[in-house]
């Protein structure tokens, strides 16, 4: 089996805890993050990861909440791999970049930045318990572009607590004017044991919310950035690599507590427990997908892009063709108007992509994953 080509490092440390978060993390503390990046040194050592990646992204938590130092300890683990890199990204908060980590950064051949910028909106901001304002977001921006890099993307939210479609209009003009190359809009899901959950906080009701995704989704392309994605939109020539990979179903690496990662029909989750992972740096779940399980993954990772799954990608990966390996559902889906072959891809029509969980939910039906779970 060949090795994967794509990475992800995990950063579990943020300096505050945002409401919403739902993601693996840790408050920062200086000895503590030392100690974490003996045990990623650890961790990466024991795999035999590829020396010829073509994307690494490091997410969190909130890279850039590390110290100088300790971005360059990091950054440096990972330059053997990164030789052959297209895409290097690393996910950045306006309050924690300053220009030298920035400067450190690009040393380092990171090309790409995700920027949390969420909305422009102080009140929503501090609802959200983020501690960075959007003229930081602006400051952060101007930051890693005089450092050189320039490939960057913002984080935006929607159906936040108390916004307005106009509010959200405002975000996405003001992201605009930052000259991003990518977006990423992410309506809020309120997930257990996160703060709002905690606090009884309610997201926008349903209406208001698919009238600021439905409104995003015809105003972006005039502006210049298309949509690929079901939450992604770009400037031509700068989709996202590392997540392509995902929704193509690629395999990837995961480094580090809370990360995840895929090889052929295993797929493991790290420890989200950071004290278990710095006892052991290879304590993780593993699951064994059948055939089938595998099959109907891929297939829901494809349909999320615009131009849809690749027909040929899937089977030389499974050696079925889709249309055999889904052929009720999916006959009944372009019967629908949902469905479409489209050259070599299957794809979700325009009203088959406003509702892509009803179509998934038939493409899964009970015949289909009981045809013999295969191994």
């Amino acid at each position: 089996m060949n090795k994967p080509e794509y990475l992800y490092l995990h950063v579990p440390f943020c300096r505050h805890i945002c409401s919403y978060c739902d993601f693996m993390h840790s408050v920062y503390n200086e000895k503590l993050a030392d100690t974490w990046l003996d045990s990623v040194s650890e961790e990466i050592k024991k795999k035999d990861i590829s020396k010829t990646l073509k994307t690494i992204y490091i997410g969190g938590g909130t890279p850039t909440c590390l110290s100088l130092e300790q971005m360059d300890r990091l950054l440096t683990m990972m330059d053997p791999y990164a030789c052959c890199i297209s895409e290097y990204t690393a996910e950045a908060n306006p309050e924690t970049m300053t220009q030298l980590k920035a400067e450190c950064m690009h040393k380092h051949g990171i090309n790409r930045a995700s920027v949390g910028y969420q909305t422009d909106s102080s009140t929503l901001l501090q609802k959200m318990n983020r501690q960075h304002t959007a003229e930081d977001t602006e400051n952060c921006m101007r930051i890693l572009k005089e450092a050189g890099i320039c490939n960057i993307s913002l984080d935006l939210m929607y159906s936040l607590p108390g916004q307005t479609l106009e509010m959200f209009e405002m975000s996405v003009n003001k992201a605009l004017s930052m000259k991003p190359t990518h977006l990423s809009l992410y309506s809020l899901q309120i997930e257990p044991n996160t703060l709002f959950a905690k606090q009884g906080v309610q997201h926008a009701d349903d209406e208001l919310e698919a009238d600021m995704y439905e409104w995003a989704v015809s105003y972006l392309p005039k502006m210049g950035f298309q949509q690929y994605e079901i939450s992604n939109f770009c400037q031509p020539g700068f989709e996202s690599l590392h997540n392509s990979a995902y929704w193509n179903y690629e395999d990837f690496y995961g480094i580090s507590a809370g990360a995840s990662g895929k090889c052929g029909l295993l797929r493991y989750d790290n420890t989200r427990n950071l004290n278990q992972y710095l006892k052991d740096t290879a304590a993780r779940k593993e699951t064994q997908l059948c055939i089938d399980e595998s099959m109907f993954e891929m297939v829901m990772m494809g349909l999320r892009l615009k131009k849809g799954m690749s027909l040929s990608l899937f089977f030389n990966r499974f050696h079925e063709e889709f249309a055999s390996a889904f052929a009720k559902p999916a006959a009944s889906l372009i019967q629908k108007g949902l469905l479409e072959y489209a050259d070599d891809r299957i794809r979700c029509t325009p009203a088959g992509y406003e509702i892509m969980n009803d179509v998934l939910s038939e493409l899964m039906s009970d015949e289909v994953l009981a045809k013999g779970r295969r191994e």
